[in-house]
């Protein structure tokens, strides 16, 4: 996406969201780009799957999935396990949407939602239709805080 606007290695708040095509849970490949213009973007970075905290937080995105679909929002998340592992965490937990497979890092790192200490960083980027970053919240303590504030995120951008 032309006009990326990151600083000091991070995408900030009203910059145009860095394309990206990586593996989901069934080994398909998933480019951001395939939901700009058509959805608002839910994008959440957390560390891995079966985890307590993140499966809080997949759990919690899974049971509100209804709610982002409402508000015209796709939920998709990212972790550095593999396409099978992120199929078997949503089978476990019936999560029905998008698990993204970012072994390398590469994205996580374009994005700025990088580690804190030994933990990859727990992130939620809403991108609206355009592909603008309307929203960031990080916070590794509160994985469930996560669905709340992209919600409100959601109301402010409009469906």
């Amino acid at each position: 996406m032309a006009n990326e606007q990151i600083s000091g290695g991070k995408v900030r708040v009203g910059a145009m969201s860095p394309d990206f095509t990586l593996p989901d849970q069934t080994g398909q490949m998933v480019s951001l780009r395939d939901f700009i213009g058509k959805k608002n973007i839910v994008l959440y970075f957390y560390p891995k799957d079966e985890t307590p905290g993140c499966t809080a937080e997949a759990c919690s995105f899974r049971d509100s999935y209804e709610t982002f679909k409402d508000a015209g929002a796709e939920v998709i998340g990212v972790s550095a396990d593999s396409p099978a592992s992120h199929q078997q965490f949503a089978k476990h937990h019936r999560l029905s949407f998008v698990l993204l497979s970012d072994e390398r890092g590469e994205v996580r790192r374009r994005y700025g939602a990088t580690s804190l200490g030994i933990l990859p960083g727990r992130v939620t980027y809403v991108i609206d239709k355009q592909g603008i970053v309307r929203h960031i919240f990080s916070s590794q303590l509160m994985p469930e805080k996560h669905i709340n504030e992209a919600l409100q995120a959601l109301e402010k951008v409009g469906v």
